[in-house]
């Protein structure tokens, strides 16, 4: 039998899940790709995201940007006009997160379940 592999701390499972380390991270990547086809302005990007502040937004981006999932563009234009776009290692990224969304769209039901389930019960 196999030996099982050792997730050390620098294994690629780990580096992996560590992208989803802020729950904003596949939302934004999602929104980035099915509403805007992979480039849009921080603005229309926030306002697809309700619940996400412009501070939590841009912290968000900055820490994509450090990973290589998204390009940011300036535009030398008066008021500054700011883009960001998926890259090519974003868009690679984006296609399991799709797969983990339209997962939870067809087990809404059963997701809903586990939510009653783990909330606190009323006095």
């Amino acid at each position: 039998m196999p030996k099982p592999e050792t997730h050390t701390e620098d294994c690629a499972p780990r580096r992996v899940l560590e992208l989803f380390s802020s729950k904003w991270t596949s939302m934004v990547l999602h929104a980035l790709h099915a509403l805007h086809g992979g480039t849009c302005r921080t603005g229309e990007l926030q306002r697809s995201l309700p619940g996400i502040s412009k501070k939590m937004l841009t912290q968000t981006l900055r820490a994509m940007e450090a990973d290589g999932l998204v390009s940011r563009r300036v535009f030398e234009v008066v008021p500054p006009r700011v883009e960001y776009s998926l890259t090519p290692l974003g868009r690679e990224f984006v296609e399991p997160i799709e797969l983990l969304y339209a997962w939870g769209a067809a087990h809404a039901e059963a997701l809903d379940r586990l939510g009653r389930r783990s909330a606190p019960k009323p006095p």
